[in-house]
This record gives structure tokens, sequence and C-alpha cells, in this order.
């Protein structure tokens, strides 16, 4: 029983680590495989699944493993959050007499331990009654409050049903037909059209709102803007078409007297430079960015200020590392790896240290980075440029001085 224990443990921790190298290289390498990440998922549901059938056969319920269990709940006493409310459940004993003497029993103290319930999201129904009044002896008035403003008027929902639908499909990723087959499963019949009309009127009233964040965004003097392709249905035109979507939020971390963090998203068609220009007028500053081509053109306005993101510059890097011997890159690597380094050493501090920690370590790196990266960008043949010129010519062109922001 022990030797295949052991060797079930053995073909699991050799199977958890092949499944976090695939992990490793597909984050690292910013590639974007939906059959690897559902792999990844499904394995390691699989060993966990596995590796409770295994504590089933092993005598979890044992003393030993009772023992144990209690030992860790211990260590985790009072992680529940104290907001929670706490419903008490007394289990007592019957017959208080005592069983020698019939003398009566009197508490000597007491077992206490808190579980984690949850109560299942419920449907309900808020009637609305509006009496009517009239005077008896005239007979020529009807008095009548008001009814309430609806947010979707002669619509169903409630605010708190509207606000559901959104956090739902927008925070927890889930879609409005699963939404749908979910409140089926209560006999609430809606159908999707029914639940996209409810966002389509949410996100007009939320309006106004999203116009103040972008308003206050832009008055800041750095931003951090990021971009991603999105499949977009275009019924009638064939299958899902790219556009754009990305957030443009405040950069951190903050301390001292600056504002919170905020964010904003903007949606566009296509990613052309003229959407930049839409998302961001009258904006002045620090803009943090990536490597795309579109952002350069912002900056040519000479009101904005690029910073690059040096965990885009060393994906690069590792592309070429990865792909087979490239001493360029690899060298490459090793300086970002010391600028890594001294990021985990002044991390959490204040705004003024981590400054003066850039200006005495980092800066003499990066200077010594950038060198070296014109020197080889410079040296190699047209055959060479090309297959280091994403990360070479861009940082030696134009990426030195945002790098250093």
């Amino acid at each position: 029983m022990l030797k295949a224990m052991l060797l079930a443990e053995g073909h699991e921790s050799e199977r958890l680590r092949q499944i976090i190298k695939e992990c490793s290289v597909i984050a690292l390498a910013g590639k974007r495989s939906r059959f690897l990440r559902s792999r990844c998922c499904w394995a390691s549901r699989g060993c966990r699944a596995g590796r409770g059938l295994r504590r089933g056969r092993s005598g979890h319920n044992s003393p030993e493993g009772r023992a144990e269990r209690a030992r860790k709940r211990r260590n985790n006493r009072g992680a529940l959050p104290a907001h929670l409310p706490r419903i008490e459940v007394v289990v007592d004993i019957d017959d208080k007499t005592c069983a020698c003497c019939q003398g009566e029993l009197h508490q000597i103290g007491e077992d206490k331990s808190e579980r984690l319930d949850m109560v299942p999201a419920q449907f309900r129904v808020v009637v609305t009654r509006r009496p009517k009044y009239a005077c008896r002896a005239c007979e020529d008035d009807v008095l009548q409050a008001e009814a309430p403003a609806r947010l979707i008027e002669g619509e169903l929902p409630t605010e708190a049903t509207v606000a559901q639908v959104l956090v739902s499909k927008y925070a927890d990723h889930l879609p409005l037909y699963r939404q749908a087959q979910i409140y089926a499963r209560q006999g609430i019949a809606l159908d999707r059209s029914t639940l996209a009309d409810w966002v389509g009127h949410a996100a007009f009233h939320l309006r106004p709102l999203h116009e103040r964040l972008l308003t206050v965004l832009r008055a800041r003097s750095k931003l951090f803007a990021d971009e991603t392709t999105v499949p977009v249905l275009d019924p009638g035109r064939g299958p899902p078409r790219p556009a754009s979507s990305g957030p443009m939020p405040v950069t951190g971390p903050w301390g001292g007297l600056d504002p919170p963090g905020i964010a904003a998203y903007v949606y566009a068609p296509d990613g052309k430079a003229e959407r930049l220009f839409s998302h961001l007028p009258g904006f002045e500053g620090v803009l943090q960015v990536d490597g795309y081509t579109a952002y350069p053109k912002l900056a040519d306005r000479g009101k904005v200020e690029l910073a690059f993101c040096w965990m885009h510059m060393r994906r690069n890097f590792y592309e070429l590392a990865a792909a087979g011997p490239a001493p360029i890159a690899s060298e490459a690597l090793k300086h970002i790896a010391a600028f890594y380094a001294i990021e985990k050493e002044i991390r959490g501090r204040s705004p003024e240290e981590r400054c003066l920690a850039w200006q005495q370590k980092c800066r003499p790196l990066a200077d010594a980075f950038d060198a070296s990266a014109t020197r080889q960008a410079d040296s190699h043949q047209p055959e060479d440029q090309a297959r280091c010129r994403h990360p070479l010519r861009s940082l030696a062109l134009a990426g030195a001085d945002a790098l250093h922001r």
C-alpha cells in the first residue's frame, strides 16, 4: 500500500513539473494558446481530484488525519472576516441530570468552532402598491403618490438586478447566455436579448460617469495605457472581426498625498493611431506604454513623453534566446535581471527612496545597457539586424530615453 502511494506521488510530481514548465513558457513568451491553457487547467484539476481520492484511500479520516487537520485549523484561526454575520447553533445534551446522583449538571466550558457558510442567490419580487384616496363629500379629486422612477421604464428589473447582471458579465466574465441558463434553473425565463437590452440601458446611464473618469485621467501628469485585440461579433459579415480595446489607468504605486489609482476602458473598431488621439485629447505628461508603433506618433506632437516598459523589452529578448543560441539576447537578459533585482530590493519604499535608488544603482546599468545595445545593433550584418531588429533597433533608435523614465 505504501509503495503504491509513493509511486502515485512520484507520477503526480512529474506531471506537475510538466504543467508548470508549459505554463511558464506560455506566460514568458506572451503566447495566447487557448488549447495549452485549457490543458494546464484540466490537468491541474485532475491532479487535485486524484490527490483527494488518494487521501480518502490512505485513511484521510483516520485519527492521525483528523489531528493534522485540527492542527492546521488552529494555525488558520481568525482567518474568517469579522464583518461577516455570525449565526450561532448550540448543540446541547437532552438530559442535564447526573446519571450517578441524579443531581443537576452545571456547565464547565464549551467547544467552539467556525465554518464558512453561503446563502445561494435568491430571486424575489418587489411588489409596489400605490393606494388611491378620494373624498367622500366631493368625490371629485383622487390622490395617489407618484410612481417611483425606474432605471428601465416599463421593465421588470430593479437597480440591484441590473447591477448583478453587469458585475457578472464584466467583472466575473460570465456571458449573458450563461446567466440566462443560471436564472432558468430557478424558474426565471429571461432571454439573452432581454439581458442585452438591460446592459444597453445601464451603459447609457453610466456614460456620464465614464466620461468623468476619462476627464480626471487626462488631467493627470502620468498615465499607463495598454491595448489588446478582442474579437467582435459582426453578424452577416463572416467570422468575428478584430477590434482594439484597452484600459487607461493611472500608474502606481502611490504614496504621500497622491490620489488612488483609477482605470477607464475605451473601445475602438481598430488600432489606428488616430484612435489614440481621440482617446487622449488634451493629455500632457508621461505615458507608460509597450512597444506599439502608434504611440510614438502621439509623442511626436510634443506634449506627451513616452515611458517604455522593461517587461515588454525583456519579452523580445527572451523569444530570441528561447529560439536557439543567441549570445546577445542572453547577455541582455542578464542586464535586465540586474534591474529586477534592484527593483525587488526597493519595492515598498517611499517614492523618494525609490527615485534615489534608481539614480544611484539603476542609471549606470541602464546607460551601459544602452551603449551595448547600440553597438550591437550597428555592428550586425543586415540579415542579423532583421533577426534582432525588434528589441535592439527599437532600443537604440527610440527606446533609450523612454526606458529611463
